[in-house]
C-alpha cells in the first residue's frame, strides 16, 4: 500500500523481492501505524522528507523470516539502517547516522506482505507475545531512549504530557526502572485508564486552565525533575514548562505539525530549564524491548485498540489521526 500524495493510497502488485548479501525476506506480520505516519498521509511529507513518487510507509512492525538458517523465525525489526562508517555511527550514535535508511521514510516500509532487510537488524521475538504485540517493541525501545536521555530517574519525580502510545510505553519503562512518583495527562480518558494500568501513580486529565501554575505541579511538591513531552503540541510543551521545577529537564519526544515548535522563553529562561530533543532509538534499545516485555508489561495488551487488513488501509489511517484508539495495527 503505497503513498502518493497527501491522504492517497494505492494499492501495487510488485513481484516477490529478492535478498541481497547479508539481507533476509520477511513475511509482515503486524504494523504499528505511529504519530509520524499519520504526518506522512496527512501532510504527504514529514520535516523537510517528502514523499516525491510513492512511500511504503511502516515503521514498527513483526516479521518471520523467510529465507536463511532462521527461517520461520519471528522477529522484531529494527527500521533503522545505519551505514556504520559515519562519524556518529564510530562514535556510538548510529540513531544520528549522516546515510541512515529508515523505513517508511526515505526507503519503502512495511505496509506490504513481504520485504528484505538486513539480517542485522532483526531481534527474535519472544514466544509470549503476540505478532501484534511484537510491533509494540519499535516504540518501546525509542521510549527507553527517551529514558536514557534523560538521567538517572531512579526514585525521581517525572511528568508525561501525552498519553499516546510511546508516552503509555515511557511509562511502563519507568515503572519498570523503579522512578518515584510519575504523573501522567492526557485529554481523553480511555488513554488515562491505560496510564493507570502500566504504571502511572496519578493520571490527570483535561487541559491546563492556568497560564502560570498548572495542577499538575501540584501532584509533584514543587514540580517535576523531568518532564516527557510526548504529544508533539504547542499546548503540550506549555504544559510541560508550566509542570517542570526549576533546573528540571524537558524530554521533546512528540513530532509537531508543520515542523515547528514554540515555547514561552521567560518560563524557561526563569526555571533554567534542560531541553534534550529525543531521535529515535540506538540499535541495542530494540533488545531491551524485548527483554522488558519478555518480563511483562501489566496492561500492554491494552493498547492496540484497531485492527485492519492492508486493504482497510485508509481506514487505518482515519483512525489513527483521529485519535479514536491507542494503537492502531495493521495485518498485512
Amino acid at each position: 500500500m503505497r503513498l502518493t500524495g497527501p491522504g492517497t493510497l494505492e494499492r501495487v502488485d510488485l513481484p516477490l523481492p529478492e535478498p541481497d548479501e547479508g539481507e533476509v525476506l520477511l513475511e509482515v506480520l503486524a504494523v504499528g501505524l505511529c504519530g509520524s505516519d499519520g504526518h506522512w498521509h496527512r501532510e504527504g511529507s514529514i520535516g523537510d522528507a517528502a514523499v516525491g513518487q510513492g512511500l511504503v510507509l511502516g515503521h514498527e512492525f513483526s516479521a518471520l523470516v523467510g529465507s536463511g538458517p532462521n527461517r520461520g523465525r519471528r522477529v522484531a525489526v529494527d527500521p533503522a539502517i545505519p551505514c556504520l562508517e559515519c562519524e556518529q555511527c564510530i562514535v556510538g550514535r548510529p540513531n544520528l547516522c549522516t546515510h541512515l535508511r529508515f523505513a517508511g521514510h526515505n526507503c519503502d516500509g512495511a505496509l506490504r506482505g513481504h520485504m528484505v532487510w538486513p539480517e542485522r537488524c532483526l531481534v527474535p521475538l519472544p514466544d509470549g507475545l503476540t505478532d501484534e504485540e511484537g510491533a509494540l517493541l519499535e516504540p518501546l525501545g525509542v521510549s527507553l531512549h527517551a529514558i536514557d536521555l534523560a538521567g538517572p530517574l531512579e526514585a525521581a519525580s517525572i511528568g508525561v504530557i501525552g498519553c499516546g502510545p510511546i508516552g503509555l510505553l515511557l511509562i511502563a519503562g519507568l515503572r519498570d526502572l523503579g522512578s518515584g512518583r510519575i504523573v501522567a495527562t492526557d485529554l481523553l480518558s480511555h488513554r488515562l485508564e491505560v496510564a493507570r494500568d502500566l504504571g502511572a501513580t496519578e493520571a490527570i486529565g483535561g487541559p491546563s486552565r492556568d497560564d502560570r501554575v498548572d495542577p499538575l505541579v501540584g501532584s509533584a511538591g514543587h514540580g517535576f525533575e523531568v518532564v516527557f513531552e510526548t504529544a508533539g503540541t504547542d499546548a503540550a510543551l506549555h504544559r510541560a514548562l508550566l509542570a517542570a521545577r526549576p533546573g528540571g529537564r524537558v524530554v521533546l519526544v512528540g513530532i509537531p505539525d508543520g515542523d515547528r515548535t514554540s515555547f514561552t522563553a521567560s518560563l524557561a529562561r526563569r526555571k533554567e530549564l534542560t531541553f534534550t530533543v529525543c531521535r529515535r532509538m540506538l540499535p541495542g534499545d530494540l533488545a531491551r524491548a524485548a527483554v522488558l516485555a519478555e518480563r511483562g508489561i501489566p496492561g500492554i495488551d491494552r493498547l492496540i485498540t484497531h485492527r485492519y487488513g492492508l486493504a482497510g488501509a485508509a481506514e487505518a489511517f482515519d483512525t489513527l489521526v483521529t485519535r479514536r484508539g491507542i494503537k492502531v495495527v495493521v495485518i498485512p
